[in-house]
């Protein structure tokens, strides 16, 4: 039966659906808890599921509460952030896709309109279609607050699986003693540059390198940007103590560098062979070929 206010008149819409959450709030999670969403999800047991459900219950009452049913930022919904992101993850992980998981979602709202429904049946039916209608706006703004939550999780994950793989794809080698190349292939963008100075200063301070390679033979071109960390690259190498050779550059990233007029103040060599091998004589071990002296 609907409440009412002190005045006597019934209670605006979104306070009756507040009162009603309240109420009827294990029997939601209990209906909730058999969604393929909290059931697939909390595994270890119902109970669990159960009470997933009531703390998603209790932050529905919350923005209705504050009259905030329409926005995604209602402070009412920043307890369960979280949790959302951990369910979406997770039924991610099971190979469902977004619209998938949003279909899930969009499952739990049935049955509450239809407690809410028997539970405002002898209301006036004006007044039971306003609750139902922020029922459902409700409803609808949980659903855009868990796939704005799950969206920001899964970019996360992929600006970290895209750094791990850009890590991979940037290998530091010990040539010789004191002697490090990073050999890189691909296309080079700034965020790729960036980890390559990273990547290069530490191997300089890990294996003590007297010399460090960098080798863009298979690199096709860079831009203006990247032609410019290059450089700041060789100048961070060389304030730790070595000196950077740069080997590879081909014609097109060589007009790119006169272009923009950069101080090229580094040594560069035709190939990585080249420069070990200047490496190697500044170290004072040069390279002897074993046939050179036969006929």
């Amino acid at each position: 039966m609907p409440e009412h206010e002190a005045d006597g008149q019934l209670a605006t819409p979104t306070h009756e659906v507040r009162d009603f959450l309240h109420r009827r709030r294990e029997q939601i999670a209990q209906r909730w808890a058999d969604e393929p969403l909290f059931r697939t999800v909390f595994t270890v047991s119902r109970d669990e599921a159960v009470e997933a459900s009531k703390v998603v219950v209790d932050a529905l009452a919350q923005v209705a509460d504050s009259d905030q049913v329409e926005d995604p930022d209602a402070a009412g919904f920043s307890g369960v952030r979280e949790q959302l992101a951990r369910m979406g993850a997770a039924r991610s992980r099971a190979g469902l896709s977004n619209t998938q998981v949003a279909s899930e979602l969009a499952a739990l709202r049935p049955p509450v309109e239809n407690l809410l429904a028997a539970d405002l049946e002898e209301a006036p039916p004006e007044h039971l279609r306003a609750c139902s209608t922020a029922l459902t706006v409700l409803m609808g703004t949980l659903r855009l607050v868990a796939m704005q939550t799950a969206l920001s999780e899964w970019q996360a994950l992929s600006d970290r699986q895209r750094l791990q793989l850009m890590e991979v794809a940037t290998p530091v080698i010990r040539l010789w003693d004191g002697v490090v190349a990073v050999p890189l292939i691909g296309t080079l963008d700034s965020a790729r540059s960036q980890v390559v100075m990273e990547t290069l200063l530490n191997a300089v301070v890990d294996q003590h390198a007297r010399f460090a390679i960098l080798d863009i033979t298979g690199v096709p071109t860079v831009d203006s940007l990247v032609a410019q960390h290059l450089m700041k690259t060789v100048a961070a190498a060389r304030l730790m103590g070595a000196q950077c050779i740069v080997s590879g550059i081909r014609p097109a990233i060589a007009q790119t560098i006169v272009h923009l007029g950069l101080d090229l103040d580094v040594i560069t060599r035709a190939s990585l062979s080249d420069a070990l091998r200047y490496a190697l004589h500044e170290l004072g071990a040069d390279i002897v070929n074993p046939g050179a002296g036969q006929r």
